[in-house]
Parts: C-alpha cells; sequence; structure tokens
C-alpha cells in the first residue's frame, strides 16, 4: 500500500468536516464539533494502486502558525475549500496556498481547489469563473461541487487529488541510463542515414 497524506484546508463553516465524513462513510451531517482535529483514515484503490489514505481536519483553533506548519509539513497533497456562499472564505485561499509554498517549498505541490455549496446558488458570491481563474493562478486543480448532494463529486475531488501525490511520488527515470537511451538512439540513426547515401 501507498501511504498518502491530505490535508484540508479552509475558513470556518466552509464544509471541510462534512466533506472528510462524505468522503469516507458516503454520508451527509450538517453539523460538527470544530473543537478538536481529527484524522480520518481509509483504503482506497486508485487507478490499481492500493493507497493507505490519511485526511488531516484541522480545529479552527488549531490554525495558530506552529501547529499548521507542521501539518503543512505532515501532507503530501492538499485541499483547499471554499464556500461560494462566503466570498471572505474565498479571499482566504491565496493566504492559505502561499503558506503551502513556503512551507513546502517545491516548484509544484499537489493541490486542488474546491468551490463547496454549490447547491446554494440563491446565495452565491463567488462565480465558478473566478474560482476556475485563481485555481490557474494558483497552478491546482479545482472542483465546483455540493458535498451535501453529490457524494461522486466529492470522491472525484479527492481522487484527483490522490492522483497527483501519486504522479509526484513516483520516481523518475535514471537521468543517466535515459540519456544513454538517447544516445543510442541518435547513433543508430545517424549509422543508418549514412549508409544509405543518396
Amino acid at each position: 500500500m501507498v501511504p498518502v497524506k491530505l490535508l484540508i484546508l479552509g475558513s470556518q463553516n466552509s464544509g471541510k468536516t462534512a466533506l472528510c465524513v462524505r468522503f469516507i462513510t458516503k454520508r451527509f451531517i450538517g453539523e460538527y464539533d470544530h473543537k478538536k482535529e481529527v484524522t480520518y483514515r481509509c483504503s482506497r484503490v486508485v487507478d490499481q494502486e492500493a493507497v493507505d489514505l490519511e485526511i488531516l481536519d484541522l480545529a479552527c483553533k488549531d490554525n495558530c502558525a506552529a501547529s499548521l506548519e507542521a501539518s503543512l509539513r505532515w501532507a503530501d497533497g492538499f485541499l483547499l475549500l471554499y464556500s461560494i456562499t462566503q466570498r471572505l472564505s474565498f479571499l482566504e485561499v491565496p493566504h492559505l496556498k502561499k503558506l503551502i509554498d513556503q512551507t513546502k517549498q517545491c516548484l509544484v505541490v499537489p493541490t486542488v481547489l474546491v468551490a463547496n455549496k454549490a447547491d446554494l446558488e440563491i446565495g452565491r458570491e463567488v462565480t465558478t469563473e473566478e474560482g476556475q481563474r485563481l485555481a490557474k493562478d494558483l497552478r491546482c486543480g479545482f472542483r465546483e461541487l455540493s458535498v451535501a448532494e453529490s457524494v461522486l463529486a466529492v470522491e472525484a475531488a479527492v481522487i484527483q487529488l490522490i492522483r497527483l501525490v501519486l504522479d509526484q511520488q513516483r520516481p523518475l527515470p535514471d537521468r543517466r541510463s535515459y540519456m544513454l537511451t538517447v544516445r543510442h538512439a541518435l547513433t543508430r540513426k545517424l549509422t543508418r542515414s549514412k549508409t544509405m547515401q543518396w
């Protein structure tokens, strides 16, 4: 089994815990205790690869700098969640992504931006296009969904992030062997072209 550790971040009442519970249990529960940090564990098969998954849901009070930094270092991938009915939750996302990038210090950090509460269209404060534009600017995936209405959309968002993490964890081909393969191919091509002179 491949271990994958995900951290879900976002402002209060954006649906972080609901998303975790929906993914793990397939059930939607509207009210949660926001006073404690919870790590959800499960196993999934993604693209024929067994994954041992941990999802960390931080309590709002735990967003202090030291605790947040330790959690950012722990995680392999990030779900950044905002509510389409709370513009402030949307405006917090770039700050969270900046913290992730500063802590992880790598070119590509597996991240998916999730716009939640798409079922509450009447109270919408953030358009789909704004979310897509922000995801592009932050170099991360994007999903707009309703945790309350669609377990399939929740699964798709988490699986998208797991795939990004697995892609990053896979080793790159050995550079020396790759260069030798290219060299041999070029040598064969040059030899063939010399023998086929017109």
